[in-house]
């Protein structure tokens, strides 16, 4: 109840045709009452109101909000049959009449409305409500499928007692469907389904299945054109609907009276179709119901539009990165690798993390991961420049800082494409990370220099996991810093663990703790188990829920050369001793039973021992390496880098290194921090070693 703060009558709601009103004191006596409530209720001025009696404060119960049911003379209040149906609205108050003091009670009677109106109302209800839900929930998802089961999840059970959501299943995986115009059926799929409870619809397509083909027909012919096809009378859709009698249950539920479907169409596209059934609800879709279907369809519409774009994106950002990085194993003679990228959840998409593994002459090995700014095609764009910049800088063979460097000066390139508004994915490149480090074989050290990105775990044989200690370096795009070279020794059999911050640092975290729980679970792992479940029982221990950022975690089982597949001299700066070094190379491969390579080795090492000597002095290094392939190299202290050109005829010489080129699968040189090394390599057919 509620009373006036003037202490006359509150607000009173509009009147109706034949509404009685009469005023109470506390006692119910009859203050005032109008004409009509004095036929009615057969009371008047100073009597006592008895049919009204028991809805005074503390004598009665009170009346539900907006209204109770009030008998004719003769029934009573609890609305057994033959009490009139009216409705009682009840207004606190104070009169101001000169009476003694106390409450007032206004008492207003109308007629109660009808079966018809009520239902009219409850069904206007169900639409206000749910248009307020779909405008709150429909859109809030980047899924297509939970878009589909948000939507059938609004439509029942309050405006129908099944609904149906069939998208066309180019928008499944992310493609345009058909347009309207187009010629060629629209291939649909059940993608979500919902029922009240007791609907019976097990003969109905499930979720998950293609529809059947339906034949072309009138009544369903406006579905193409983005209009709704409303069916008061479902009997007329089961004749009219053109499929096989045996097939028809999968279209239409058994118990349905009625049913509408509207489709899904948005930018001009028929994305798939909604239907809703009443078997329970008792009253057939009207116009109204129509109407508003269509409304929430196309609110839906939009939604999925979007989720499917969304999709599409992101699949092909997926496909791009992952066709960019290596496979997830890699056997190499200095190291097994086996990667994992998880891409980020919670809808942010891929990223720019990667990984990569790059065999370098001399059976050495590169091992990188990198982290680029931002998610999308964006970053997995500027990932591919920096991943393709790494691959191309490995192949000249430079160490680790000066890669870096080179690698610097290029992302500083690429921001002036940024600042020329030349491309997008230059805003990624900025800021990135990168962790390139080397490892021999043959000298069991591993050579690294960062960019901004965590350190490495080097699990040894026998020991506790410990991340590598190295000079911090900035990240790209800094420029005018340089990054400095950190060396350590590996044991054969270590596993060396490269991560991006990703694994170790996730919202509101500390680094620390996720340092901490990589090292517990690296400490954890079985080193006996191939390397791919190590990996992923890493992965997961660090990572036990989806990450909220892209994670890259390589990790790498270290070998070591045995010493009898190398052999090594040194020469001083003497022309004499080239003829040794033949007779050196020549024994050696016969041991290695490798004589059919004797002739272009000995042919190999004579030129290049003998250009070193002649324009770099000495000492002069000479190693061979066996493996799958047969390695030889000449070192020497000079810095200046050998350049292949083809001789003329008349020249006495030039012609040296062009015969190395000829005679061997592949050659190159590195600089080293005493001078150069020149190598060559030649295949080994021995299957075994």
């Amino acid at each position: 109840m509620r009373e006036s703060e003037h202490g006359g009558p509150g607000p009173v709601p509009a009147s109706v045709s034949d509404t009685a009103a009469v005023v109470l004191d506390d006692a119910g006596v009859v203050v005032a009452c109008s004409e009509a409530a004095a036929v009615l209720l057969e009371c008047s001025p100073g009597g006592v109101c008895a049919p009204l009696m028991a809805l005074l404060p503390g004598r009665g119960t009170e009346p539900a909000p907006g209204g109770s049911p009030v008998p004719r003379p003769g029934a009573d209040l609890q609305g057994r049959p033959g009490g009139p149906a009216y409705e009682l609205v009840r207004l606190g108050t104070r009169a101001a009449d000169g009476a003694a003091p106390g409450p007032r009670w206004l008492v207003l009677v109308r007629p109660a409305a009808s079966t018809a109106e009520t239902a009219e109302r409850d069904a206007e209800r169900r639409r206000a409500g749910l248009a307020q839900a779909a405008a709150a929930a429909i859109g809030a998802s980047l899924d297509v499928t939970g878009m589909a089961e948000t939507l059938v999840n609004l439509l029942v059970p309050d405006f129908a007692d099944l609904a149906t959501v069939d998208l066309a299943e180019p928008v499944l995986v992310g493609d345009e469907p058909p347009r309207l115009d187009a010629s060629g059926d629209v291939r649909l799929r059940r993608t979500a389904a919902a029922q009240s409870p007791g609907i019976s619809a097990e003969d109905l397509l499930p979720v998950g299945e293609a529809l059947p083909p339906v034949p072309d027909n009138e009544l369903m012919g406006p579905l193409m054109e983005g209009r709704p096809v409303l069916v008061s009378d479902v009997s007329v859709l089961r004749t009219t609907l053109g499929v096989d009698p045996a097939s028809l249950p999968l279209f239409v539920p058994g118990a349905a009276h009625s049913s509408v479907a509207v489709p899904l169409y948005a930018r001009g596209l028929v994305l798939g179709c909604v239907t809703v059934w009443r078997s329970q609800l008792p009253s057939a879709f009207g116009e109204e119901d129509a109407e508003l279907l269509l409304d929430v369809a196309s609110r839906a519409a939009i939604g999925v539009d979007n989720a499917r774009r969304y999709t599409k994106e992101h699949r092909s950002a997926v496909a791009l990165q992952r066709s960019l990085l290596p496979h997830s194993a890699v056997n190499t003679a200095a190291a097994d690798a086996a990667g994992i990228y998880q891409p980020a959840g919670g809808g942010v998409g891929v990223g720019g993390d990667w990984f990569d593994v790059i065999p370098l002459p001399s059976l050495r090995v590169a091992f990188v991961v990198g982290d680029v700014v931002g998610h999308g095609l964006d970053a997995t764009a500027a990932m591919a420049r920096l991943r393709t910049a790494v691959q191309t800088l490995a192949d000249l063979d430079l160490d680790p800082g000066e890669l870096l460097t080179h690698l610097d000066d290029l992302v500083l390139g690429f921001s002036d494409e940024h600042t020329s508004g030349a491309s997008r994915s230059e805003r990624a490149v900025l800021g990135a990370t990168c962790l390139y480090a080397v490892y021999d074989p043959v000298a069991k050290v591993c050579a690294a220099a960062t960019a901004g990105h965590p350190p490495p775990a080097l699990l040894s044989p026998g020991e506790e996991p410990a991340f590598v200690g190295m000079a911090p370096g900035p990240p790209l795009g800094v420029g005018g810093v340089p990054f400095e070279v950190t060396e350590f020794a590996v044991a054969p059999g270590s596993l060396l663990a490269f991560f991006t911050n990703g694994l170790t640092g996730s919202r509101g975290a500390d680094i620390e703790e996720g340092l901490e729980r990589l090292r517990t679970s690296l400490a954890a792992a079985d080193r006996s188990r191939p390397l791919e479940e190590i990996s992923q029982g890493v992965f997961d221990g660090v990572l036990p829920e989806e990450p909220a950022d892209d994670v890259a975690l390589l990790l790498a089982r270290t070998h070591a050369l045995p010493s009898g597949q190398v052999a090594e001299w040194e020469l001083e700066a003497d022309l004499s001793l080239v003829a040794r070094a033949r007779e050196l190379v020549l024994r050696q491969l016969s041991d290695w039973e490798l004589d059919e390579l004797g002739f272009v080795t000995e042919l190999v090492a004579s030129e290049l021992v003998t250009n070193a000597i002649r324009y770099a002095g000495g000492p002069v290094g000479l190693r061979l390496i066996r493996d799958r392939v047969l390695v030889c190299e000449v070192s020497d202290p000079s810095s200046t880098q050998p350049r292949l050109r083809r001789a003329r005829e008349t020249d006495e010489g030039g012609r040296g290194l062009f015969l190395v080129a000829q005679l061997t699968d592949r050659w190159g040189s590195r600089f080293t921090g005493t001078g150069k090394t020149i190598w060559t390599e030649q295949a080994v057919s021995v299957p075994e070693l």
